[in-house]
C-alpha cells in the first residue's frame, strides 16, 4: 500500500481514539447500551435447545420462523430462530404492492451497530419510500453488531456467538424464499462494516446472489492496515477479541476472509462498488438533513467521516484492481467528494438500484 494510504489510515485511527464518541456514520453505543438480537420481546429460544442439569447437552432445534408481525401496509418483522447462534434474529422486511406475483429478495445490511442502535436504514434513510413502488422485498436483520456478519471461530464474552455467514447464507435464504414466496433470486448490499461482509458472503455462497453492492466498505482484511481498521471496529468499538473472530492475526483464517485476495471468487457475481473520496461535499454542511445544523456533529462528520472514507477510497482502488485482473463483472463509483456518512449511501442505494434490479429480473 502506497504511503498516503498509510498515512491516511494512521489519521484514521489518531482521530477514532480521540472522539471515540464520534456520531458520524454509525454513532457508537457503549456495549452495556445494546440490546443485542436474542433480547426479542415475547419471544425465546425454544425451551428443547437449552441445556438443563438432566440434560446437559444442547439439542439441536432447526432454524424457523417464529413470529411475524405486520407493522405498516408494507413493512413486516419477522422473527427468526437461528440454530447456528441458537438465538432469535428480528428482521426488517419490506414487501412489494403486489404480493400476488412472486418477487426478488434485496438482503440490505446495516454498518457497524448491526441495526441494533439508530445508525439504520429504517432511521437514516428514505428506503421505506424509496422501495414502495419497487417489486422486491428487502429484508434487514437487526443485530450482529460489529460482528463483520462472519463466523467467528470461538464464542465471544463480549459480542457472544456469531455464525452470521451461516446464517445469512444457509438459515435465512430458504425460510424467506418460501415465507414471501420470492422468485428464490436474490442480492445483497452493506454499507461500512458490511461492505466488506456482503463481498465475504457472496464468496462464501457463490450460488446465491446475482449481485453484491458494497457502500463505502473496505475490502482489505488481512494486511496490517485492514487489521488495524478491523481491530478499531471489534476491539475498540465493540470490546470484542478480535481473535476470536478469525483466529490469531495473520493466520490463514484472515486471508481466508479476504475479498481482496480472493476476488476471483466473485466470478459469476455482478459486484458494485461504491465510496467517496473523503473530501466535504453536498451533504457535509450544516444545512444538511442529518446534520441538523450542529457544528458539533459537522465537525465529527467531516473529520472522522472524512478520514474514513478515504482509506476506503484507497481500499476500494485496490479492489478495483484485483476485480480487473480476475475479469470479475463489476461497477465502481467514485463520488468526487464524500464522508462516511449515510446521506451518501441513500444516493448509493438510488443510484445503484436500477442495475441490482436488472440484475434480479434477470
Amino acid at each position: 500500500m502506497r504511503a498516503t494510504a498509510r498515512t491516511t489510515m494512521a489519521a484514521v485511527l489518531a482521530v477514532a481514539f480521540a472522539f471515540p464518541g464520534v456520531a458520524v456514520a454509525e454513532p457508537q453505543a457503549a456495549p452495556a447500551e445494546r440490546v443485542p438480537a436474542e433480547r426479542v420481546p415475547a419471544e425465546s429460544v425454544p425451551a428443547e435447545s437449552v441445556p438443563t442439569a438432566s440434560a446437559p447437552a444442547r439439542v439441536v432445534v432447526p432454524s424457523r420462523i417464529v413470529a411475524v408481525d405486520k407493522v405498516g401496509a408494507q413493512q413486516e418483522r419477522i422473527v427468526v430462530y437461528s440454530a447456528a447462534m441458537n438465538r432469535n434474529i428480528p428482521l426488517t422486511v419490506l414487501r412489494p404492492r403486489d404480493r400476488g406475483t412472486p418477487a426478488p429478495v434485496l438482503y440490505l445490511l446495516n454498518g457497524a451497530g448491526g441495526g441494533e442502535d439508530e445508525a439504520t436504514w429504517q432511521e437514516k434513510t428514505d428506503y421505506s419510500e424509496f422501495f414502495a413502488d419497487k417489486h422486491v422485498n428487502v429484508v434487514t436483520p437487526i443485530g450482529g453488531a460489529f460482528s463483520y456478519y462472519t463466523d467467528w471461530v470461538n464464542d465471544d464474552p463480549v459480542l457472544g456467538r456469531n455464525k452470521w455467514q451461516t446464517f445469512l447464507t444457509q438459515e435465512l435464504p430458504p425460510l424467506m424464499d418460501k415465507q414471501l414466496a420470492s422468485t428464490g433470486a436474490n442480492a445483497v448490499a452493506g454499507i461500512s462494516m458490511a461492505g466488506t461482509s456482503v463481498l465475504n458472503l457472496a464468496i462464501a455462497a457463490p450460488a446465491l446472489y446475482r449481485s453484491a453492492a458494497a457502500f463505502s466498505g473496505c475490502a482489505r482484511t488481512s494486511d496490517p492496515l485492514g487489521q488495524a481498521y478491523i481491530r478499531t471496529v471489534v476491539g475498540d468499538r465493540g470490546r470484542g477479541d478480535i481473535t476470536n473472530m478469525w483466529g490469531p492475526v495473520d493466520g490463514p483464517g484472515w486471508k481466508a476472509n479476504d475479498p481482496y485476495l480472493n476476488a476471483a471468487k466473485l466470478r459469476g457475481t455482478k459486484v458494485y462498488l461504491t465510496t467517496g473520496t473523503g473530501l466535504p461535499g453536498e451533504y457535509d454542511t450544516l444545512g444538511a438533513r442529518l446534520i441538523k445544523g450542529d457544528p458539533a456533529v459537522l465537525t465529527d462528520q467531516i473529520l472522522l467521516g472524512g478520514a474514513i472514507e478515504a482509506s476506503v477510497y484507497s481500499c476500494t482502488q485496490q479492489m478495483r484492481e484485483a476485480l480487473a485482473r480476475e475479469k470479475v463483472d463489476s461497477v465502481v463509483t467514485v463520488r468526487p467528494a464524500g464522508t462516511h456518512s449515510w446521506e451518501y449511501w441513500q444516493q448509493d442505494l438510488h443510484t445503484t438500484w436500477p442495475a441490482l434490479e436488472r440484475d434480479l429480473k434477470g
